[in-house]
């Protein structure tokens, strides 16, 4: 019996790391793995030992023999991997952990954010003993997009928070939630403080289309409804027009599958979970019955993963429909699926569609409509969104062999009320940092912050996550990005290339208190995770979130609200 990785797989890797054989790829070693959906087993290669098993932090990874009907397809997916690139002959060679000399004194770094690739920081930097950590967030609660992104019908993902938890709860970690950095204290404030600052924002902005008519009441980022519904206390008081029964999401990734899901899914099923009770409420009077998706490229090309495309066709009483001619492949899409240099997972991701395209729709069920070969040319209204014109695109290969959607003169248009856009996230300009407007990303080499006028490194400026990278990965890919980041920082400091700061960790602690009266630390967090648990168990989930600023500060305090 061979272990199978499924849908929930993080990419966070620690199986890798316990794994006696070398069967779990790609590894974070490996080119693949940057830009690989999931991790795969070898079913040839596993000998059944179980190690993986109980290192997964997400409950990814069962016995061949227990898996459940909805994740029957795995053991072919997790084989098909290694039929494109089988296991070489030699075993990996782990870097060793850098060790810091007792004669350098004891190592501060501040983290700014406490999402998944801070967390991952702060283990990595903790690991080693004279390293003290100030993290801060400007929210009351860490976690990230953990907490505020990952779709509240899929908890075995937010599990990956119990081992955050591990790094915030240690004495060598000092948390400063609800401390804004360039407003209750200044980046130049940081370094005054520590060693370095590793900055690990992500991505808090959206792309936009650049459309007539985007702006029209009833258009929307995906990103603010998926916070509205996951109860961020910025996005708690947004509204959105759910009375007709149409929506639109304009591009194909992870997030927009999310979103179709919830605006579907039985609102009873969603009080179950740890949604925001104000989206539930809003989602139970909720006329919406069919959400079309729409991606400017064909089935192969799209942006989903195989994990999300499956589970979303497992969803009850929930047409998936799809045009059959749009999954007829012209001969260069043909050809690169079928042919030697495509990858199982695209070719996964064709048989899937044609699959749906397949079916028969229900009368009466509300409907997940896939789009393939179009974009939006303008969104329609007057005072507000009344419809959309998609234009329909063409795939062409260029002189590399690569596959884009070009325009054609063919146009169509949808009546809806509500259009979303789902084309990707991007970072914001950090107060006294370089930024680079194009990418939305902080310009670095590996995570040494450059200064783009000279093109040298900004000393004790390391950025890791989104802000490094861009908007690419899941949350497992920030560990490696993360550990990278860190081994540069231990080299600079290492080598004398930090400066020594001039204030201590007590001296911080007072200048934050005096900023910012209301920062809560990680004793106050835990008492704002303890009264969403008690709120939730209630009703008889895992959490009911706290949504209102105020009330989440009494909380942190102890009191009644």
């Amino acid at each position: 019996m061979a272990y199978v990785i499924t849908q929930a797989c993080c990419n966070d890797a620690s199986c890798v790391d316990v794994c006696p054989v070398n069967c779990i790829h790609p590894t974070p070693d490996e080119p693949e793995f940057a830009t690989t959906e999931m991790l795969y087993i070898d079913p040839q290669t596993c000998i059944d030992c179980g190690a993986c098993v109980d290192e997964c932090p997400v409950d990814a990874i069962f016995g061949e023999n227990e898996l459940s009907e909805a994740h029957s397809m795995y053991p072919e997916i997790n084989a098909a991997y290694f039929d494109k690139h089988p296991i070489g002959p030699d075993w990996p060679e782990l870097p060793e952990p850098r060790p810091l000399s007792p004669d350098l004194g004891t190592l501060r770094v501040a983290i700014v954010g406490s999402g998944p690739a801070a967390c991952y920081a702060a283990i990595e930097l903790t690991s080693r003993p004279r390293v003290e950590v100030d993290m801060f967030d400007r929210l009351p609660t860490p976690y990230g997009l953990v907490r505020a992104g990952v779709a509240p019908d899929h908890p075995g993902t937010k599990a990956v928070s119990d081992v955050f938890r591990s790094a915030l709860s240690k004495r060598s970690v000092q948390c400063h939630f609800n401390v804004e950095v360039g407003r209750h204290i200044s980046h130049d404030e940081l370094l005054q403080h520590h060693h370095a600052v590793i900055y690990a924002v992500g991505a808090a902005s959206d792309r936009h289309l650049g459309v007539p008519g985007e702006d029209l009441p009833g258009s929307h980022a995906a990103t603010e409804f998926v916070a509205w519904y996951n109860g961020h206390p910025d996005y708690a008081d947004h509204t959105f027009d759910l009375s007709g029964e149409r929506a639109v999401i304009i591009g194909n990734g992870n997030v927009a599958l999310d979103v179709a899901r919830v605006l579907v899914t039985d609102p009873d099923e969603l009080a179950k979970t740890d949604m925001a009770d104000h989206a539930v409420e809003a989602l139970r009077r909720s006329n919406i019955r069919e959400v079309v998706i729409v991606g400017r490229r064909g089935p192969a090309q799209a942006a989903y993963t195989n994990p999300e495309l499956i589970a979303l066709g497992r969803m009850a009483d929930v047409d998936i429909v799809v045009d059959p001619d749009e999954v007829i492949l012209d001969a260069a899409s043909r050809a690169w699926v079928d042919g030697p240099d495509s990858e199982p997972s695209e070719k996964l991701k064709v048989r899937q569609v044609e699959e749906f395209a397949k079916r028969t729709a229900t009368d009466g069920r509300k409907r997940i409509v896939l789009r393939y070969l179009a974009s939006p040319q303008e969104i329609l209204g007057g005072d507000r969104v009344e419809g959309i014109r998609l234009v329909r695109n063409e795939l062409v290969a260029d002189d590399a062999g690569a596959l884009t959607a070009r325009p054609t003169d063919r146009t169509e248009t949808l009546e809806t009320g509500l259009v979303l856009r789902s084309i990707g996230y991007k970072g914001l300009p950090i107060a006294d940092v370089p930024f680079d407007e194009r990418r939305g990303v902080v310009p670095n080499e590996n995570g040494r912050v450059i200064d783009p006028e000279t093109g040298s490194p900004v000393p004790g400026v390391y950025v890791a996550g989104w802000i490094k990278r861009g908007p690419t990965g899941v949350i497992g890919t920030n560990k490696y990005c993360s550990t990278a980041t860190v081994d540069l920082l231990l080299s600079d400091f290492a080598g004398g290339g930090l400066v020594q700061p001039d204030h201590d960790g007590e001296q911080l602690a007072q200048l934050v208190a005096e900023r910012q009266p209301e920062a809560i630390d990680f004793q106050g967090w835990q008492r704002i995770d303890k009264k969403e648990r008690v709120l939730g168990s209630e009703s008889g989930r895992a959490r009911a979130k706290i949504v209102d600023l105020r009330a989440m500060l009494d909380a942190a305090r102890g009191e009644a609200s």
